[in-house]
């Protein structure tokens, strides 16, 4: 399947890996350009407003991780793969905390790269056309509100910027509330093509409640049944 006209930034500061990547991806229908700093990925974000950036974590002038730390205009934020070349788990988890959605492992395969391109934007694409809730685009459990329709969430009428990720996996307890959901059922309904894990599942569980629980230590929307899993309050 052929993207028409997505735009995706590649911020890496080796030539080879940003001419290889442009050329798979530019194959693939897609929209590429290329920076190499976090100076230059910032003024790209704000100029151009990609619908997605594989960002390496180690650039010239900083770190990737500078990059996602950057407010986004308007609280939005860009879905983002991370490229690195370090296997260190923690990296991992620091980039998932900022609000990275994936993350590939030097040295790749590109056409491992395009796929998890096409995966996330597909994953992004069913949240905006409101699948998950067909009879419903809006549901709302106390002061938090779930728009599938414009794929936004707010909180006492707040919008609060998620990931995709974060969306999907919200958007899956809402559509049965009061519904536990074991690990293995979470990640099978997420649809990720095995992109997502239990042990990184529970850490994008932690950063949605860091963004949308009054307290995220006693969480009143997305709460743990201990031993099994997770399920969306009835309200």
């Amino acid at each position: 399947m052929i993207v028409d006209k997505r735009r995706v930034l590649v911020v890496d500061d080796e030539p080879q890996i940003v001419e290889v990547l442009r050329a798979y991806l530019g194959r693939e229908g897609f929209e590429t350009t290329a920076c190499g700093s976090v100076g230059d990925a910032l003024a790209s974000l704000r100029r151009a407003r990609p619908d997605l950036l594989v960002l390496d974590v180690t650039l010239p002038d900083g770190s990737g991780f500078d990059v996602l730390r950057e407010p986004r205009h308007g609280g939005e934020r860009t879905p983002t793969i991370m490229l690195t070349a370090r296997a260190d788990e923690s990296d991992r988890i620091v980039g998932l905390e900022l609000g990275a959605d994936d993350y590939v492992t030097k040295p790749f395969s590109p056409r491992e790269v395009v796929a998890r391109v096409r995966a996330l934007l597909r994953r992004i694409d069913e949240g905006a056309s409101g699948r998950v809730k067909a009879d419903a685009r809006r549901t709302s459990v106390g002061d938090l509100e779930i728009d599938d329709e414009f794929h936004e969430v707010r909180v006492a009428g707040k919008t609060v910027p998620l990931t995709a990720t974060e969306f999907r996996i919200l958007s899956v307890l809402a559509e049965n509330p009061g519904e536990v959901f074991t690990r293995a059922h979470l990640l099978d309904r997420l649809e990720d093509g095995g992109n997502i894990y239990e042990r990184t599942l529970d850490r994008h569980i932690n950063n949605l409640r860091k963004k949308i629980e009054p307290d995220p230590r006693n969480p009143v929307y997305v709460t743990t049944v201990y031993g099994v899993g997770y399920k969306m309050t009835r309200g």
